[in-house]
């Protein structure tokens, strides 16, 4: 795969303004896109990303991070979403942007950044896959200090739309059996984290079993879960986390832009979610994290956040509405090691 080195971050508003208006003629070819469909055969890079002081301090702020001490777990996303939004504007990708759902995250911290450190962030795509609903990409994000690989995330992308027949590896129930083990989020198709540096290496650094499942063995029940915190989130929480992460998406900021693209409200951005529950979990600690959206956050609104362990130190999370329902928002899991290929 050739790399393209970019010689600063792409400006986003231009990138999403073409890539929206890319999006209805590529909207037409989605039923055909996984056939013979190629995804831009390029990797694009940014040496010496660095974390500007007063965005990282808005950022750990509105999610709950410590602002002290290394990046947070989550914040190489935000530095690798702009090179993400250029590839999925560009001509080479068969999906609209407009419409696309972010469904799945999962990352591993092989060691920790520091907010002096310019590492070098690179980006690609793998896919496309289909899906029961439509058709799935995933965008693989990397960090690397002095070439070696210390970051890395892939975070999947539904773009919906009919299909003619069922999806390759769906059940009968309407679900890919991954989705259905367990309370963990389903791993990213296409996405694998890299070898296990020998730093994790030995029986007592090995990967995290799965939530609810052994080593070896059939499928356990699920661990409890325990509520342990409430949030009432405001109306401006996406313009907060949007300034502090530069994603100012339109169905996060205001009532009025959201309604425009079917929401009844503003939503909470996926990424804050899932770093406002990491923040919750000793995120220093935390060197693998995965979490799987199923449904949107609408702003102003009141969530509940339960976590639960699974006896090996590592733990089950999930965070859902406050209201009769008591809507599953997000379900995930953590490490304190990195999991193994």
């Amino acid at each position: 795969m050739e790399t393209r080195t970019l010689p600063s971050p792409p400006a986003l508003w231009p990138t999403l303004l073409r890539g929206a208006l890319a999006s209805p003629f590529r909207r037409g070819a989605l039923p055909r896109a996984e056939e013979g469909a190629r995804l831009p055969p390029e990797r694009l890079a940014l040496p010496g990303a660095a974390a500007d002081p007063s965005r990282l301090a808005a950022y750990a702020r509105v999610c709950g991070f410590d602002p002290t001490g290394p990046l947070p777990i989550t914040y190489p996303h935000v530095l690798g979403f702009p090179l993400a939004m250029r590839l999925m504007a560009g001509r080479g990708f068969p999906l609209p942007v407009l419409g696309l759902v972010h469904t799945r995250i999962e990352i591993t911290r092989h060691r920790d950044i520091r907010t002096g450190d310019r590492p070098e962030i690179s980006v690609h795509a793998t896919g496309p896959r289909p899906h029961r609903r439509g058709t799935e990409v995933t965008m693989v994000t990397e960090a690397r200090l002095d070439g070696e690989l210390v970051w890395e995330s892939g975070s999947t992308y539904l773009s919906r739309h009919p299909r003619p027949g069922p999806a390759e590896g769906t059940a009968a129930d309407g679900g890919p059996p991954a989705e259905r083990r367990g309370t963990g989020a389903a791993p990213a198709p296409g996405y694998r984290p890299a070898r296990r540096s020998p730093a994790d290496a030995g029986p007592a650094k090995g990967g995290a079993p799965a939530p609810g499942r052994a080593n070896d063995g059939p499928p356990q029940d699920p661990p409890a879960l325990t509520e342990c915190a409430s949030w009432q989130l405001p109306a401006d929480l996406g313009r907060r986390y949007g300034a502090a992460s530069g994603d100012r998406n339109p169905i996060h900021l205001y009532a009025a832009t959201a309604r425009a693209f079917g929401f009844p409200r503003a939503i909470a951005h996926g990424m804050w979610t899932f770093a406002r529950c990491l923040a919750e979990r000793s995120p220093r600690e935390l060197r693998h994290a995965e979490g799987e959206f199923k449904a949107p956050v609408l702003l102003p609104g009141s969530v509940a956040y339960a976590t639960g362990d699974t006896g090996t130190g590592d733990g089950v999370f999930e965070l859902r509405g406050t209201g009769r329902e008591g809507r599953v928002h997000l379900i995930g899991r953590t490490a304190t090691s990195v999991r193994p290929s």
